[in-house]
């Protein structure tokens, strides 16, 4: 479901509030350290003419979907390090691939917010000035607006502010798009590395059946367990998550390897935890 920037600055602000003290203190320091490494890169992005001229060339040679995907995964690299705290259940999962940007997508997404950022403050800088001029026009206006990715300096509520802001211009982009809802609400795979890591257990109470097949699971036998403590047959729950990553009875939603489904996902739990405002 679409939100507007406040909602969903609000539904963080309600996630972050269930967080304990340790993990607050813990949370801000691993987001200072990443905004810190986004300012690195943005500094050297605008100041470096060949640096800058890669990256623009990168983004006029990506379509509209590509540029939504490049946001979505950055989306999702942010929001990952909300939803390993609110989510012990997946603590221990692998990282994603999805959640990776190398060099240039980061340096091309930092990029693209940054000129929507100007587009949305002035929309006739942009348009008065030929792509050669845009880089020192973008370095003025970083300067003289003090924006900065950077929690150096600020203090811990400032660092939570700056990531709420960040997630919700993302999420707004990705929202737009019309890809904010898990590929349109289709089914998507359970990622593998996930799968790998379901625990196989043994049923020790009769009576209770498959609710993929409806066929009772016998005693002593090794099951799948989600980490909704749903049990399965392995031989049905494979053929399951091929196909989709939601559990069969309460539609718990398992990682998965496809961008926009894993941002439906980790949103998801972020507004279940923090509470809807729908």
């Amino acid at each position: 479901m679409e939100e507007n920037s406040h909602t969903t600055g609000k539904i963080l602000m309600a996630a972050l509030s269930k967080l304990t003290q340790q993990q607050i203190s813990t949370f801000t320091i691993t987001i200072s350290s990443l905004f810190h490494l986004h300012r690195h890169r943005l500094s050297t992005l605008l100041s470096s003419n060949t640096v800058f001229s890669i990256s623009l060339h990168h983004l006029h040679t990506l379509s509209l979907h590509q540029k939504s995907l490049l946001i979505a995964r950055h989306m999702l690299s942010i929001l990952s390090h909300l939803s390993h705290f609110l989510d012990p259940k997946t603590t221990q999962m692998p990282p994603y691939a999805t959640t990776v940007l190398n060099d240039r997508d980061l340096d091309s997404v930092l990029l693209l917010l940054l000129l929507c950022e100007l587009h949305q403050h002035n929309p006739v800088t942009l348009k008065s000035l030929s792509p050669s001029n845009w880089q020192k026009s973008l370095s003025n206006y970083v300067s003289t607006t003090m924006l900065t990715l950077s929690g150096i300096g600020f203090s811990n509520s400032e660092i939570l502010r700056k990531y709420i802001e960040l997630v919700a211009r993302c999420k707004k982009f990705v929202d737009v798009m019309g890809c904010g809802d898990g590929k349109g609400g289709k089914d998507v795979a359970a990622s593998v590395a996930a799968v790998i890591a379901l625990p196989s257990v043994e049923v020790i109470q009769g009576g209770k059946e498959c609710a993929i097949c409806k066929e009772e699971m016998r005693l002593g036998r090794d099951v799948c367990e989600l980490p909704c403590e749903h049990h399965f047959h392995w031989m049905c729950m494979l053929p399951w998550v091929i196909k989709r990553n939601t559990c069969p009875c309460c539609r718990y939603r398992l990682p998965t390897d496809d961008v926009y489904g894993e941002i439906a996902r980790q949103w998801e739990l972020v507004v279940r935890i923090g509470g809807s405002y729908f």
